[in-house]
């Protein structure tokens, strides 16, 4: 039986990080996975609940955890309802987030100390998760393996540009649909502003081929979203990487939101395999 917690962080602005970690306790120190989600995304969307309780069956420790300006509340963890925090959200602040939670994961004030590795913690993140999450391997201490699931490849190409561009200058505001809740959804400029701040930070080719980390990358070949040439691009750059091509699915590996099943869609299922199979190698 597997034992789930729930926790509230203070997170690297001034909203909180929330959290679950999920193991099967047993008195011994397991291997720490974080998982990181993507845009317009969040800690339960779709099966990653179920994908937790995969890894704990095989001996982990799964945290999965909102970005803390990813547009949830502490009361409300699913979806959008804070609009304004999504708006003021940026990459610095999604990695600054992830340094948040790891140093959570190695105080000695962690409930969990006794049940987990703090020797092993290792990184999957998916689509923009991705992207924080290789960062994070690449600059944060203490990350022995990374997975990147349907990861983005550049963060600067995912900007508008041109006249679109230009209009959100003048005016500020970036609107984007979510389609599955019918939200327009904004983003204030300071998105774009802080990235040209911190590009060299935020430069995930820079970083992947600075990587001591070993690295899966498992993409869909027919991924819409995010297309398979970015999962390219991360194998050649990365020095230690191995690139598991899942075929005849999409960005989410046969997922969508709700899930409702207690089993994982075949694509994901084959995805959670190889990346159990390359943390514990």
């Amino acid at each position: 039986m597997t034992n789930l917690s729930h926790h509230i962080i203070p997170g690297c602005r001034t909203k909180p990080v929330i959290l679950d970690i999920r193991y099967e306790p047993n008195g011994q120190p397991k291997p720490v996975v974080v998982f990181c989600h993507g845009y317009k995304g969040f800690k339960d969307w779709g099966a990653w609940n179920q994908v937790a309780q995969a890894f704990a069956k095989c001996g982990f420790a799964f945290v999965k955890f909102n970005f803390s300006y990813n547009g949830g509340t502490s009361e409300q963890p699913i979806d959008f309802p804070d609009e304004e925090a999504f708006a003021e959200n940026n990459y610095s602040t999604e990695l600054g987030d992830l340094r948040c939670v790891v140093e959570w994961l190695l105080n000695e004030e962690n409930p969990h100390r006794d049940e987990i590795n703090l020797s092993r913690i290792q990184l999957i993140g998916h689509s923009r998760g991705g992207g924080i999450a290789l960062l994070g391997a690449a600059t944060i201490p203490h990350i022995n393996r990374l997975a990147l699931w349907a990861s983005v490849s550049d963060f600067e190409v995912r900007f508008p540009y041109g006249r679109q561009m230009k209009e959100w200058e003048e005016t500020g505001v970036w609107e984007v649909l979510n389609a599955r809740t019918g939200q327009v959804l904004k983003h204030h400029y300071q998105f774009y502003e802080d990235f040209v701040r911190n590009r060299e930070v935020l430069d995930i080719r820079s970083h992947a081929k600075q990587l001591k980390t070993p690295v899966l990358i498992a993409h869909g070949v027919e991924d819409e979203a995010v297309h398979f040439s970015e999962a390219m691009r991360l194998y050649k750059w990365t020095p230690e990487s191995r690139l598991e091509m899942v075929p005849e699915t999409g960005h989410t590996f046969g997922s969508r939101h709700p899930w409702e099943e207690d089993i994982l869609p075949e694509a994901l299922g084959l995805v959670v395999e190889y990346t159990v199979d390359h943390f514990r190698n």
